[in-house]
């Protein structure tokens, strides 16, 4: 297949594969969900009665004193003890086969060039990080909410789009789904257009 890039109106050819593959919901629902889990910490932690520091002595004799039976100050029913049912890390990953990834990513990006949000343009390079001309360079292309893809880091889009709302620099070697999404419009480099037709092949 053909896309049109963007501001020269030159035609680039693209795998069908990789940019023209049926939308498939439930494997890009499940591609999204999949990669914010994997995001989670899950930095919990207690103590439960083997973590208590202490603990190594009977408190008392088993019989005798009068006193209920203890075997540990570190027991859950002490002040100071152990938690009874202690929180522990959690990993909160669901996996999701390679197979299924590439072809959950062509199903989405497939699906963002049908409803014309993913604009390719030839390149977005600018010769000095200043935020003025990464804005005018956008108003050109009537977007104010895009993920930018580019061929590599270029220090100068990063800088000068950081200061920029609603506008996420990324290398496309690293483009994930959820950042695919969440953006109106994805502008993507000629040669990052490339790298990511060898990335989903």
């Amino acid at each position: 297949m053909d896309i049109t890039i963007h501001n020269t109106k030159k035609k680039v050819s693209v795998s069908d594969d990789a940019f023209n593959a049926g939308f498939n919901e439930a494997l890009v629902h499940q591609l999204v969900v999949s990669y914010m889990s994997a995001a989670r910490a899950g930095t919990r932690a207690q103590k439960n009665r083997a973590a208590a520091s202490g603990g190594g002595a009977k408190p008392w004799r088993q019989k005798g004193t009068g006193r209920a039976r203890a075997g540990t100050i570190r027991s859950p029913l002490w002040r100071s003890g152990g938690v009874t049912f202690a929180a522990t890390p959690a990993d909160h990953s669901k996996k999701l086969n390679k197979k299924m990834y590439r072809v959950g990513m062509r199903s989405l990006i497939s699906e963002l060039i049908r409803r014309e949000r993913m604009l390719v343009i030839e390149s977005l390079a600018v010769t000095e990080p200043k935020t003025r001309v990464m804005k005018a360079r956008l108003d050109e292309l009537g977007v104010k909410d895009a993920l930018i893809l580019t061929d590599g880091l270029d220090s100068n889009v990063y800088l000068a789009a950081r200061n920029i709302p609603n506008i996420l620099v990324m290398d496309v070697a690293i483009a994930d789904p959820v950042s695919l999404v969440k953006q109106e419009f994805v502008v993507i480099e000629e040669a990052a257009l490339k790298k990511l037709e060898e990335r989903l092949s």
